[in-house]
């Protein structure tokens, strides 16, 4: 059995759940980058992937919106509101726009946005950064996420993988407490 089938089989039930993450933000924010890199991330891992979009106005920095499931086998890419298992909000007003589509036991990560003492030093990293504390939540390795990291993001690639080592330190601390 390699890493990724040990790590994967340490979480109770993670072969046969189906994983529902929701992006949100405004355009200019990584919320698509974001997104593809945990999709590559749960391939990487083994995990069947379904990924959907809607960019709005991006351009302009309106809403953007990603939905990411993955599972033994997905067939829809789309989450129906109240079916997020996490809604990963880069954006205070949009992630309280969108927090119908959390599960009424799902997990939010907009309150880690209003959080001075969880925010990265650099504001070009947030989106790495909020991976990190997501990655903690999801049966995905650490390396899966690396790997993922270092072929999506070729610019300021030991930056991003700082900001998201330091989120998944932040996400495990708080998922432990």
């Amino acid at each position: 059995m390699n890493t990724t089938q040990t790590e994967k089989s340490n979480v109770q039930g993670a072969e046969k759940k189906i994983w529902n993450v929701f992006f949100c933000g405004t355009g200019g924010q990584g919320v698509l980058t974001a997104s593809e890199i945990a999709g590559i991330a749960a391939m990487i891992a083994g995990y069947h992937v379904k990924k959907s979009e809607v960019h709005g106005m991006a351009q302009r920095g309106g809403s953007v919106e990603s939905h990411l499931r993955f599972g033994e086998k997905i067939y829809s890419p789309l989450i129906n509101p109240g079916e997020a298992d996490y809604l990963v909000a880069f954006h205070t007003g949009e992630g309280k726009r969108m927090s119908s589509f959390l599960k009424k036991d799902g997990v939010s990560l907009v309150g880690y946005l209003e959080d001075p003492k969880t925010q990265p030093a650099d504001k070009r990293f947030v989106n790495t950064f909020y991976l990190g504390i997501l990655s903690a939540y999801l049966p995905i390795p650490s390396e899966a996420w690396h790997q993922a990291l270092r072929g999506k993001l070729k610019r300021f690639l030991k930056e991003n993988i700082e900001a998201f080592d330091l989120g998944k330190n932040i996400g495990t601390k708080a998922r432990e407490s």
